[in-house]
Formats: C-alpha cells, sequence, structure tokens
C-alpha cells in the first residue's frame, strides 16, 4: 500500500488491522508507575492492578514527537499517512497529532474519529479497506469523515465506582447507583460522552442496549461490526450476546469480540459491555 494508516492505542485493533497499522501509544500511570499501553502492559495486566490497587490510574495522551516519529518512518518508506485518533473531545491526542502533522504538509492526514476504543477501530478497518483498493490518502481522509457520522458505539458499565473515583460523579450518586444495581447505558455524539439511559440489573440493561441500537436505525452488517468487554473475562459480554441474539442471528455468522484498551478501562472499570457498528442510512 502506498498509504499508511496510524492510530493510537485506544483504538482496539483486531490482530490484521494491528499486523497493517501503526499504533502510537497512550500512557497509564499508577501512582509514579508509568506504562506504556499495550507496550510495558498488556489488558491482563492492567485489570488485575485496576481491581487489586487503591490508586486510581490516570492517562496521558503521546508527544507530537511520538506522532512524529511514525509520520517520519511512513514518509521515509515512501508512503503518505492518513491518522485516525480518539475523539478530540475525550482526549488531547488529535492535538498532538495535529501538531506533528504540521512538519510534513501534504503527506500526513489526520482524522478525529469522534469516537473511541472498538468504535475508532472499525474506522481504522475501514480506512485499511480502502487504502488497499489503492485509494489515495487525501480521498481516504475524507472518506472517513463522512463515515464517521453513520459509526456508533454503545456500551453499559458495570459499576460507577470508576466514574466516582475518577470525579465524574458524586460519592452520593455512586452509593445510590449501587445499591440499585444501577447499569449507566453510554454512548457518544459528536465526540462527547452521553448517558442514553439507566437500567436496574444487567438484564434490563442489555434490554436497554438493544434498544438504543434499533433507535440507531440498525446495524449495517456490509461494514465492521465489534464488540467489547473491559475486565479479565468476558462473562458477561457472553451474556449480552445471548440477550441480544436476535439482532445478529439471521445477519452473521459469529460476532468479533476483544477486550478494550487500559486507557478506556481506567474511566468505565471492568465490567463494561460495549457494541460498535455502522447504522443503515
Amino acid at each position: 500500500m502506498n498509504v499508511k494508516i496510524i492510530t493510537d492505542s485506544t483504538a482496539d485493533l483486531m490482530p490484521r488491522a494491528r499486523k497493517k497499522c501503526t499504533v502510537v501509544p497512550l500512557t497509564v500511570h499508577f501512582g509514579e508507575q508509568e506504562y506504556i499501553d499495550g507496550v510495558t502492559i498488556n489488558h491482563q495486566e492492567f485489570y488485575e492492578k485496576l481491581i487489586e490497587s487503591d490508586i486510581m490510574p490516570t492517562t496521558s495522551q503521546p508527544t507530537p514527537e511520538a506522532f512524529a516519529a511514525a509520520y517520519r518512518q511512513a514518509v521515509e518508506a515512501g508512503q503518505k499517512a492518513v491518522v485516525i485518533t480518539v475523539s478530540s473531545k475525550l482526549s488531547g491526542t488529535y492535538q498532538s497529532a495535529n501538531i506533528a502533522a504540521m512538519d510534513f504538509p501534504g503527506q500526513v492526514f489526520v482524522v478525529d474519529s469522534k469516537n473511541v476504543a472498538i468504535a475508532t477501530s472499525i474506522l481504522v478497518e475501514r480506512a485499511l479497506e480502502k487504502a488497499e483498493e489503492g485509494m489515495e490518502a487525501e480521498e481516504i481522509a475524507r472518506f472517513l469523515v463522512e463515515e464517521r457520522e453513520k459509526l456508533c458505539l454503545v456500551a453499559m458499565v458495570d459499576t460507577l465506582e470508576y466514574l466516582k473515583r475518577g470525579g465524574r460523579i458524586s460519592k452520593t450518586v455512586a452509593f445510590a447507583g449501587e445499591l440499585l444495581s444501577i447499569k449507566p447505558v453510554i454512548s457518544l455524539f459528536d465526540g462527547e460522552l452521553v448517558i442514553l439511559g439507566k437500567a436496574r440489573g444487567s438484564r434490563q440493561g442489555n434490554n436497554l442496549l438493544v434498544r438504543e441500537i434499533q433507535n440507531a436505525g440498525g446495524v449495517d452488517f456490509t461494514k465492521p461490526v465489534l464488540l467489547g468487554y473491559t475486565g479479565l473475562d468476558d462473562t458477561l459480554l457472553q451474556k449480552y450476546k445471548k440477550d441480544s441474539a436476535a439482532l445478529w442471528e439471521d445477519s452473521v455468522d459469529t460476532l468479533r469480540c476483544t477486550a478494550i484498551s487500559s486507557v478506556i478501562g481506567t474511566h468505565a472499570g471492568p465490567g463494561a459491555v460495549a457494541v460498535a457498528f455502522f447504522k443503515k442510512c
């Protein structure tokens, strides 16, 4: 390919896509301990630390220099680059990518996915499809800006504890939510996190997830679909797949699933389940 696709480590890439992309990692901090996402700490290690540690981890964006190194490698190989980042409203990663791109005019094109995690991942897959078809870098970037408007992410958070730890909700709200087994169902609109609804218990939460997918207009199964989970195992995700079987059983033979990155897991906590898809037009 004459186009290199570059993304950041919040995109939960499947193995085939990971082999074809360059990934610029974010950093995770547990107090004074620093880990490079996906390089010096993997998903298993991260979630073990998250559950066992009393320290709330924090995350930091890649530097412009980290992106510049990836751009330089592509350009020296005779390629132009398309860069797909986590939503600019959730992280400064997009800004770092743009700052670095200023030194590569006409060679690097940066796209804000306006999304995160498995949703960014399937947008990357669409970019790879077009690159393999021979589409030029600037055309791919324009295509992605249009395609991201059809991109949907719907997720259910299992516990409010980590939102509380991160200061996103009050201790009182978190305590009441835990007593009532509240499961918030969330999504992104124009790059910002929104709560679509709150359910009592995982079954009601799964039903709410199904409803919100239907409200989005249904799934375009001609494009990538990906499910994700946070934590040490996918038990809750498998339960969701069973509860939502009617959405998928006549359209796909198997549903692809992956663990969600440590950066997103920092804020969602273990036990979250998510679905990323392109809606029907």
